[in-house]
């Protein structure tokens, strides 16, 4: 394998065609959903026409991004147990969307989280501060996938220099964008569907022709890998590889962990889906779906990123353009050749197109939504159309930023920079909605000191980490201004948050029962949540 030019025998022409051929096909459905994307509950919430089984797999398509397929794989395959970590927190951080957020969201909101965190409060402070919150989350989980891109191109097209990867990632911002202001959510949404079809099936196919290759013995897979580090080699199997070495760093898996497993129910791209379905019962189904799909998908990356260091060994991973992201791709490589790693290059980049695209229109639509229609026309907007107009040349700002910001962060792990983004979620997000739809004390001034104080807590704590500078892994090497020793900052920013929420509340009088009565019957009943999503 000669790793100076990519992968050796990869034909970058063929894995050019391959992705080509799924940027056409798509865009062909884009355009044809969009003849029927003419409202706003069109444009944000695909006229609530998909069922729960179909929301259930484009909502796996927008959770299981390039951090799942890349990131998770590369994880496993160099650090073993600690890498498969992420999986466990990625799954299990759906048993809280199901059992606390969906069905409630579901029947309280229309559109946006802002719609959900404003129901009884100050609209204007509320709704500035829910749509600043789903930017920023937006940003970071955009950094993740844009720094995948990168990584994947650099590999596959064997193009080594910055300025090629800076390209490439434009191009894929382009696309992204082309999906979103064509096709809205409903285009979105398809795109989504057969990006989680072809990335499971892929992943199901590489998984049974790895274990094939170890007689359907999984034992004898994580011995292969064991066996290829030697030396030392056991510890792939053992906890504490990436996180064991010191207190800080154990420290730093809880803080992690945590950030896992409460941050998906903050994610505003996924807490849109559920609003793209006619009923909360059917929401509930699309979760219940996702938590199947997403639970096999995690199952097959053991396999992947075991398989990966079994079969190409991680000194060759770590070493090969993109790094650690690249255990897949070198994997299929291993496997089959060029014709499959040129599928599984589609499949990679079909993944990074699908949840950016959600991101974006996700972003696009809480600062049309949220800002523009209710903070600045004051819930007045001339005509549902200037909103969505609105929403789509957001959607163009959203996707330069994004393009700039990836090639900041190409070569970064990405499993790791969305580990960020679901901290800042589980900061910004989650204690405001747990807050907002339980808790009667809960008011305005709560939740804006909730929404702020845990987004500017988290982000600096970020800037301020050993992930941002410091370090030969940091986003900046050569400079080290980072004081906070953790590079997952939820341990502190999370509990921070929940707290700033209950003192800015007990501090302040405001008070309707009257409004939180109508909220709890609603999010728990559904009676009035059709009336809300009318278009």
């Amino acid at each position: 394998m000669k790793l100076a030019a990519g992968v050796e025998g990869s034909n970058t022409w063929l894995n050019i065609g391959i992705f080509g051929l799924f940027v056409a096909i798509t865009l062909v459905i884009v355009f044809r959903a969009s003849r029927s994307s003419k409202t706003a509950v069109d444009y944000y919430a695909a006229g609530h026409s998909f069922t729960g089984a179909q929301n259930g797999v484009a909502i796996s398509g927008d959770y299981l991004s390039a951090a799942s397929f890349l990131g998770i794989a590369g994880a496993i395959a160099v650090n073993g147990y600690d890498g498969f970590l992420y999986s466990i927190g990625f799954l299990v951080a759906w048993l809280i969307a199901l059992l606390l957020v969906a069905e409630l969201l579901r029947n309280t909101g229309k559109y946006t989280m802002g719609d959900v965190l404003s129901f009884r409060m100050r609209q204007r402070p509320v709704r500035a501060a829910a749509a600043t919150s789903t930017l920023v989350v937006s940003f970071f989980y955009l950094l993740a996938q844009m720094a995948g891109a990168g990584g994947l191109v650099a590999l596959l097209l064997n193009i080594e220099n910055k300025a090629g990867q800076a390209v490439v990632i434009a191009v894929v911002g382009v696309v992204m964008i082309l999906y979103v202001i064509i096709g809205g959510m409903r285009g979105t949404t398809w795109v989504q569907i057969i990006k989680a079809t072809l990335l499971i099936a892929g992943a199901f196919l590489m998984t049974v022709w790895v274990l094939g290759k170890y007689g359907f013995n999984l034992s004898s897979v994580l011995g292969a890998a064991v066996d290829r580090v030697g030396e030392g080699g056991a510890a792939l199997l053992d906890p504490g590889n990436q996180y064991g070495a010191t207190g800080t760093s154990k420290l730093d898996f809880v803080s992690l962990s945590l950030a896992l497993v409460l941050g998906t129910a903050g994610l505003p791209h996924i807490l849109m889906r559920f609003y793209t379905v006619p009923t909360a019962k059917e929401a509930r189904k699309s979760v219940v779906w996702a938590i199947w799909l997403i639970g096999i998908f995690y199952l097959f990356t053991l396999v992947l990123g075991y398989g990966a260091g079994a079969l190409v060994g991680a000194d060759v991973i770590t070493a090969a353009p993109g790094g650690v992201n690249s255990a897949a791709p070198l994997l299929a490589y291993a496997l089959g050749g060029t014709v499959l790693l040129g599928i599984i290059a589609a499949v990679a980049f079909a993944t990074i197109l699908a949840v950016v695209a959600g991101l974006t229109i996700t972003a696009s639509a809480s600062f049309a939504h949220d800002i523009y229609a209710n903070v600045i026309k004051k819930g007045e907007a001339d005509d549902k159309a200037a909103e969505v107009r609105v929403a789509r040349i957001t959607a163009l700002v959203i996707g330069a930023v994004a393009i700039v910001g990836g090639i900041v962060a190409s070569g970064q792990n990405i499993a790791f920079l969305v580990a960020l983004a679901f901290a800042v979620a589980a900061s910004a997000n989650l204690p405001t909605i747990l807050y907002s739809l339980f808790w009667k004390g809960f008011n305005t001034r709560g939740a804006l000191w909730s929404i702020y104080g845990g987004l500017i807590v988290c982000v600096g704590l970020i800037i301020f980490s050993p992930a941002v500078s410091g370090g030969e892994k940091a986003m900046f090497p050569s400079v080290d201004f980072h004081w906070f020793p953790l590079s997952n900052p939820g341990i502190v920013s999370i509990p921070v948050a929940f707290l700033l929420g209950y003192i800015g509340s007990k501090t302040s009088k405001e008070m309707d029962e009257a409004k939180y009565a109508e909220m709890e019957v609603r999010s728990l009943t559904g009676a009035g949540a059709e009336k809300a999503v009318a278009h």
